[in-house]
């Protein structure tokens, strides 16, 4: 069974343990063309369920991460800044936004599995 659950706003949240990672979908990266410009929180920061908690520019357009749960923010992606385009070339990988630590875990019960978003994707 996966640990990465997604969003039908295509963000995907791996967890691991207590943390999880969180990041734009290969679909997401690709509809965006070439990233430009991320700007992630502070560590540190509070996060309340449905806050805009990052912002990305591409050359077609500019758009916003939502967490969709509670969390406050432990790690983010430093390189991003200065190498936007990791988004573009390992999205889930390499070119991850933050950590989080979710305020109530069971909350990412409601989220996407890989197969309900691979329908979702198939759809667009």
């Amino acid at each position: 069974m996966s640990n990465v659950k997604y969003t039908e706003s295509h963000e995907w949240f791996s967890v691991e343990g207590d943390e999880v990672t969180v990041g734009i979908t290969d679909f997401a990266q690709s509809q965006l063309g070439d990233v430009v410009f991320v700007e992630l929180p502070e560590e540190g920061a509070e996060l309340a369920a449905g806050d805009e908690v990052a912002v990305i520019e591409s050359v077609k357009a500019a758009g916003d991460i939502s967490l969709p749960f509670a969390a406050t923010v432990v790690a983010v992606n430093g390189a991003l800044p200065d190498e936007p385009e990791l988004v573009n070339s390992d999205p889930m990988g390499e070119g991850w936004f933050m950590r989080v630590r979710p305020q109530n875990p069971a909350e990412l019960e409601a989220l996407l599995s890989a197969d309900a978003y691979a329908a979702l994707v198939d759809g667009e």
